[in-house]
């Protein structure tokens, strides 16, 4: 028995530079839910390829006409490149750089087009999996249990949510779970956007779309991230950047549920749940004229506030940065090496992360590469690399109130939680190590840090 192609839902952006190659590829496809793209006159946010799984098809005269810096392009566009030459199907790297291995002939049929698809996009699928697991959300502090709580409660209803929080602190990570724990939008698609990518003048063609034929270039039918979210969530991250007058047209499809798309005179009802982010201040955007107070109140009918790293405390902290380390090195590798040293966890534990948990992510990734390579926990280079982390931090301006971070809240919490950890399991260290996450060792520098003692001299005498 065949098994069917698993293709629909996949982005395919054509470069065909002086081959006429993106009708075929539309002909080839049209029977799935695919959307070909003419990518040649286009500029493709990172964003972009990142709602639905994507991939390039690029002619090589695209190399000749030096209108395409390859390695520039792939990285920032994060999709695997399909190359389509006249040459033989042998790799030359003249013709294909080497770093890519997926080429197809200028005669390729629909067979091969299909499959040469199907094989990526399980493999951007499988990849996609992986990284949603390596990022499953942390939260052993309480502010961060009680903001799941929240999620958790309003996770099924159908209103808009604005999610708050400084740069890095997992906004949209929050958005996929409001959408996954919805019954009924769970099921559709999940649309992120970064309002703050959106390029000038390209406004309405990405969020509502245009029908083929309504401007040069418009080979196919496109459609808007509006459409796109059809059944599913629409996550708008960066809101508070979006200009004056984008946010008239975004309150309008919000208010009325309908779009229609460029070239086209029928309306389309949509059905989505929409999921707004922003690192500003809306309330005071308003005030200050910068953003629309009926589109603000249409927006905030929830508001999740995400605490800051400082805020979630040391706990989360150093329970995040294993995680990371853990997927840099490979569970087996780490699990071969001693326990992380108690002073590695209290240096992260101490240090200030301007940029959240997407800050603290760099370190324990160049950390990780470092012990994967050296296969030891090097003090010295390690050391190194957490002065560095701490002295590359951004410096406010002069004219900036100088920020001062109080550590006394959650060294307080952090203190707390370490003792009704001993009480729980009867001020036994080994047990209580265990059940925190931690070393002995951390826990004993931990406990003569936060001053706590046992209540019997002759035990602490002995440790």
């Amino acid at each position: 028995m065949r098994t069917p192609l698993k293709i629909d839902e996949l982005d395919i952006y054509v470069w065909e530079g002086k081959a006429d190659i993106v009708d075929r590829v539309a002909r080839c496809m049209a029977s799935f839910d695919v959307e070909v793209i003419r990518a040649d006159d286009i500029a493709i946010s990172p964003e972009r390829s990142a709602q639905r799984p994507s991939l390039a098809i690029i002619s090589v005269s695209v190399i000749d006409s030096g209108a395409l810096i390859l390695r520039d392009w792939q990285a920032a566009h994060g999709m695997p490149v399909v190359w389509v030459g006249a040459a033989p199907r042998d790799h030359d790297p003249k013709m294909y750089p080497s770093e890519y291995s997926h080429v197809l002939p200028l005669d390729f049929t629909c067979a091969e087009l299909r499959g040469m698809t199907t094989k990526l996009v399980m493999q951007l699928r499988a990849h996609n999996a992986k990284t949603l697991e390596a990022s499953a959300m942390i939260a052993n502090s309480e502010c961060m249990q009680s903001l799941l709580h929240e999620v958790d409660t309003f996770a099924d209803c159908d209103t808009p949510v604005l999610v708050q929080g400084e740069t890095g602190v997992g906004k949209e990570r929050i958005a996929q779970l409001l959408h996954e724990k919805h019954s009924r939008y769970g099921a559709g698609p999940f649309v992120a956007v970064n309002c703050g990518a959106i390029p000038d003048g390209l406004f309405e063609s990405l969020f509502f779309g245009h029908s083929k034929g309504s401007f040069t270039g418009a080979v196919v039918a496109h459609k808007g991230y509006f459409e796109q979210a059809d059944g599913g969530t629409l996550f708008l991250d960066e809101i508070g950047d979006l200009p004056l007058y984008q946010q008239v047209k975004l309150l309008r499809v919000l208010e009325d549920s309908a779009v229609t798309r460029i070239g086209s005179q029928t309306p389309m009802k949509l059905d989505f749940r929409l999921v707004a982010a922003s690192h500003k201040h809306l309330p005071q955007l308003v005030k200050d004229g910068l953003f629309r107070a009926d589109l603000y109140y249409r927006l905030a009918v929830i508001e999740l506030k995400i605490p800051s790293l400082e805020e979630r405390g040391a706990v989360d902290k150093i329970a995040i940065f294993k995680s990371f380390l853990q997927t840099v090195v490979g569970a087996e590798r780490l699990a071969a090496l001693p326990d992380i040293p108690y002073w590695l966890a209290d240096a992260v534990a101490d240090t200030y992360f301007p940029g959240n948990v997407r800050e603290l992510r760099n370190l324990a990734e160049r950390i990780g590469v470092t012990v994967r390579q050296v296969g030891a926990w090097d003090a010295a280079r390690l050391q190194r690399l957490i002065a560095l982390a701490r002295s590359s931090q951004p410096v406010p301006p002069d004219s900036a109130p100088e920020v001062v971070v109080d550590r006394s809240k959650w060294d307080m919490a952090e203190r707390a939680r370490v003792i009704a950890a001993l009480d729980q399991n009867g001020w036994r260290r080994q047990d209580t190590a265990h059940h925190l996450g931690i070393s002995r060792k951390v826990l004993w520098e931990k406990m003569r840090k936060y001053q706590i003692f046992d209540e019997e001299p002759e035990t602490r005498e002995s440790e």
